[in-house]
């Protein structure tokens, strides 16, 4: 172990001893405390619910994960990570911890997430909105990303954006169209395990997106604290500025971008992808 991994060690063991002795009069659940895990779809408020469930450290004994973020493909060389490898993630975690992950909805993935180690929200977000966030993300904020020179080269924001919605099928790295990259994460939405969350609630509907996120971590884990107070914590710690990867956090924004040509390229790669995640009721729009 190198000198900076040994330290994130000793910081992250420090804090859960902290939080043990802060809450020690707070008993426990009946069967441990669990790993909060929030799953993203990435560009989709992975920063956003990392903070607002960082925020019940401020009530129970959780915290902060060291490493506490997995995906499934390395940003800057864009290879995809064996499917053992978020299976050694879930297994790392202990209880307690708080951490977030774009992690595939892979059977063995969903059999562990789905049991009583974990209370475990998926986010996600409208995919137009998604591939607009996807475009100035690579171009123009992550400079290490396997992307971000091809990206570059290309003529304006309209070129870029057809890259995001149809992928680079004929790149050395795997990066498919819009459906396909969300098609991994589908499976989540099925499990009553796990919360679904959708990233405009929480801008629009924040109170009683809120006290969702609340309500199914107390099916689990029972708090002292009062309803009032945990909900305050949750809000308080929501900072967009804290966000390296934040930068509006607006919705709806894909109208402003999409071109015709735009519509009909989302319309023949995604298909009913909007409609399955409630964003239309048909194909019409």
């Amino acid at each position: 172990m190198n000198l900076k991994s040994s330290l994130r060690s000793l910081v992250y063991q420090t804090e859960k001893i902290a939080q043990h002795v802060r809450f020690a009069s707070q008993p426990a659940p009946q069967n441990g405390w669990p790993t909060l895990l929030g799953i993203s779809f990435p560009k989709s408020g992975t920063h956003l619910l990392d903070q607002i469930l960082l925020g019940l450290a401020q009530v129970a004994p959780f915290s902060k994960r060291i490493h506490s973020f997995y995906a499934e493909y390395d940003g800057e060389s864009g290879v995809k990570r064996a499917p053992e490898q978020a299976l050694h993630w879930l297994d790392s975690l202990r209880p307690g911890d708080i951490a977030s992950a774009h992690l595939f909805a892979r059977p063995e993935a969903v059999i562990r997430v789905c049991s009583p180690r974990f209370t475990p929200y998926f986010i996600f977000r409208d995919p137009r909105d998604v591939v607009v966030s996807h475009v100035f993300y690579v171009t123009d904020m992550e400079q290490r990303h396997v992307h971000h020179t091809y990206y570059q080269s290309l003529p304006d924001f309209d070129a870029r954006l057809k890259v995001s919605i149809l992928g680079r099928p004929d790149a050395d790295v795997e990066f498919p169209n819009i459906a396909d990259r969300f098609a991994p994460y589908l499976g989540w939405l099925d499990r009553p395990e796990v919360l679904t969350l959708h990233f405009e609630d929480l801008i629009h509907a924040r109170a009683a997106t809120l006290a969702r996120i609340l309500d199914h971590l107390l099916v689990r884990a029972p708090l002292s604290a009062s309803r009032e107070r945990i909900l305050s914590a949750m809000e308080e710690s929501i900072n967009p500025t804290k966000s390296p990867t934040f930068r509006s956090g607006k919705t709806g924004e894909w109208s402003k971008h999409f071109t015709d040509e735009h519509k009909r390229l989302f319309k023949d790669a995604a298909g009913d992808l909007l409609v399955k995640l409630g964003y239309e009721q048909n194909n019409d729009w």
